[in-house]
């Protein structure tokens, strides 16, 4: 069992991106699948696809194709999960931390849903810092 299921998923990405794979296929639930959908709002992915469930497997998957730019470059050069089971990082809506002074994005769980840092700025929301990506 899991104890940080977010974190589970931020380090399949990456090494799946360190690897060059071109998709990876992680457990799904509605919290990883909002996640992604931010990721490919941004420009990280390039596409997410939930499957549903069968007889072979127990639950779901959830399944990202990951983008590349010239030379197989990864467009993910950097994950990093912020806020931790054992330490929560809440920030308030002017605190909301710029990623690689704005080359990166921050994903915030905010109470009007997951959002990238641009979206919560822009509502005026703040929340709990889930990860960076860059």
């Amino acid at each position: 069992m899991l104890t940080d299921p977010i974190s589970d998923m931020l380090t399949r990405i990456r090494n799946a991106a360190l690897a060059r794979h071109e998709r990876v296929r992680i457990p799904a639930s509605r919290l990883k699948h909002t996640i992604a959908d931010v990721l490919k709002a941004e420009g990280y992915v390039a596409d997410v696809s939930l499957e549903a469930e069968d007889q072979t497997q127990p639950s779901a998957t959830l399944t990202l194709v990951l983008k590349y730019g010239r030379d197989r470059i990864p467009a993910i050069e950097g994950i990093r999960r912020v806020s931790r089971p054992g330490r929560r990082i809440y920030v308030q809506a002017r605190e909301i931390p710029k990623v690689k002074s704005g080359l990166g994005i921050a994903v915030l769980s905010t109470s009007r849903g997951i959002m990238s840092d641009r979206q919560a700025r822009k509502a005026g929301v703040g929340g709990e810092l889930l990860c960076e990506v860059w």
